[in-house]
């Protein structure tokens, strides 16, 4: 890591600033789930209205091979599985998706994540939506694309999606090749290209790699991937010197946590600025880290608000999008910058 001191971030925000604000992006993350139950198709719809350019879809199957939009492979942290289906609990006390029916999903409802605290519910964000209001459902991928492409349609709007294939090694064990039903889907809607608007991601290099020398070119497909990247030890060599050339041979864009763009110990007076975009841009790869909220604690101390945060993120920084609950905030930041 390279420090950066107060005295020295004028040369670096003049240099960023010549770099064309309406080339950054922002990525709705699980739609506007700042605001919304995520990956309702009304948070979807939401995250379209507040202006977003990209969507996000976290995908997984169904037992009979229905792709759904939910985080999680398990339904327990954001649905009543429990109350409505006790008896399919697995051994370790999670709820699978894939050992239910689509038909049996479309039953649960969709309530914003929660705990369960001696028998009660708490939720995670407590200033968010609250639980037991409304009535939200699980959808499918393709009802999503369908809503987006047809909000695109009615309002003259490009907005694209984002998926991302949860947990292939999973489903892979337990026999499904989700990343094929993923590509078929897109190939179906007309994602095609590189060219249209859509990035696929997942945190699995392996599978990365599967996608982009096996699956893309038996579809006859070609579309920009997006390697994720955690802070854990597989992805150390990532971070190397030479971890962004390697990874350019197979992807277009990386997804690094936020804290591996500016680190921990950053202050207000003192900025952490790692090389990781620096080497991305330079390997040819755009830079979409993840997850920024404005919610109670969420904002690093060393930016004073959250604006602050996404100025240090995408001008000082320098990364071409992020991926936020609040898509609102950021479009409205980036509009004050242009």
């Amino acid at each position: 890591m390279r420090r950066i001191f107060l005295a020295s971030l004028m040369v670096s925000i003049l240099i960023t600033s010549s770099l064309s604000a309406a080339d950054k992006i922002v990525i709705a993350h699980r739609g506007a789930s700042g605001y919304l139950p995520e990956h309702t198709l009304e948070a979807k719809a939401l995250a379209y209205g507040m202006g977003a350019d990209y969507i996000e879809q976290d995908l997984v199957l169904t037992r009979d091979d229905h792709l759904i939009v939910l985080h999680d492979i398990t339904l327990d942290r954001t649905t009543d599985v429990a109350s409505q289906f006790p008896e399919r609990i697995r051994d370790d006390g999670r709820f699978y998706a894939i050992d239910f029916s689509l038909e049996e999903i479309r039953k649960l409802n969709v309530s914003e994540s929660f705990q369960i605290r001696d028998g009660e519910k708490v939720q995670g964000y407590e200033n968010r939506f609250p639980i037991g209001s409304s009535s939200f459902r699980i959808p499918t991928f393709e009802e999503e694309i369908q809503l987006i492409q047809g909000l695109n349609k009615s309002t003259g709007g490009d907005i694209g999606i984002y998926p991302e294939i949860k947990q292939p090694e999973f489903h892979r064990e337990a026999g499904r090749d989700i990343s094929t039903a993923v590509i078929n889907m897109l190939k179906r809607y007309g994602y095609t290209t590189k060219q249209d608007k859509v990035f696929l991601q997942t945190f699995s290099f392996s599978e990365l790699e599967i996608i982009k020398q096996e699956i893309l070119p038996q579809a006859g497909i070609d579309i920009k991937l997006v390697q994720l990247i955690g802070g854990g030890s597989s992805y150390a060599w990532m971070l190397e010197a030479d971890g962004m050339n390697k990874l350019a041979i197979f992807a277009d864009g990386i997804g690094p946590e936020k804290t591996l763009v500016i680190g921990r110990s950053s202050t207000q007076s003192e900025l952490e600025i790692t090389p990781l975009v620096e080497r991305a841009h330079a390997a040819g790869l755009q830079v979409h880290p993840y997850t920024y909220r404005l919610d109670p604690g969420q904002v690093p101390s060393y930016a004073s608000d959250f604006s602050d945060l996404l100025q240090k993120h995408y001008f000082e920084a320098g990364v071409d999008g992020l991926f936020t609950d609040f898509p609102d905030r950021a479009v409205k930041f980036l509009e004050s910058t242009r």
